[in-house]
């Protein structure tokens, strides 16, 4: 059974190609396009991974984060953030709100596969 992956981003440029690449390596994949989209497919879906971008509308991916980490049923739930935000401080906030990781866009499709099977202790 392949694990699940849910990608959060309100652009759907990225969205599609996020979506073909983690299927490619055979994940099954759930989409988001907000943030309250992605909250919710969190609680209903249970991924294994959240690939989360930090700015999206109605929630951002910072909220989402702390409401997943608040949350005990989704504990084991691992967050890696997407974003164009690189800033020392945007990485410190991140971290210290529960993400698993922090990739800046852009990013190598290489680097970003390596890093979710890292995440989720699967090996390539």
């Amino acid at each position: 059974m392949s694990q699940k992956i849910l990608i959060a981003d309100d652009e759907p440029n990225i969205l599609i190609s996020l979506e073909f690449l983690m299927k490619r390596e055979g994940f099954e994949v759930v989409l988001a396009r907000d943030g309250q989209e992605a909250m919710d497919a969190i609680e209903r879906e249970r991924p294994a991974l959240v690939l989360l971008d930090v700015m999206m509308p109605i929630k951002t991916g910072f909220d989402v984060c702390c409401e997943v980490r608040a949350n005990e049923d989704l504990h084991d739930t691992r967050i890696l953030l997407l974003t164009a935000k690189g800033r020392d401080t945007d990485v410190a906030k991140g971290l210290a709100l529960g993400a698993n990781a922090y990739m800046t866009k852009p990013f190598s499709t290489k680097e970003l596969v390596q890093k979710v099977r890292e995440l989720l202790g699967a090996t390539p």
